[in-house]
């Protein structure tokens, strides 16, 4: 699962997570747990909704961010 930042044309961004990748023959985007990008919810969903599909054609870019929990550092003593 990969965190993104959807820009809709002539809307706020919406932060989620999506499954995997959309290919360039998709017509659209499924996004889970869909919020603005302070973490605050979207005005226009109701309270409830925790996906959206969102059609490619509304989206001008998508921002993929680096996922932070698959990193590991670990110190090793030689």
């Amino acid at each position: 699962m990969a965190s993104i930042i959807a820009h809709l044309i002539n809307d706020d961004p919406i932060l989620g997570e999506i499954e995997m990748l959309p290919k360039p023959t998709d017509f659209t985007i499924t996004i889970r747990n869909p919020r603005r990008k302070d973490g605050k919810d979207l005005p226009y969903l109701e309270l409830n909704v925790n996906t959206i599909i969102v059609p490619i054609f509304r989206i001008s870019f998508v921002e993929i961010l680096e996922s932070h929990e698959e990193q590991i550092i670990t110190f090793v003593r030689e």
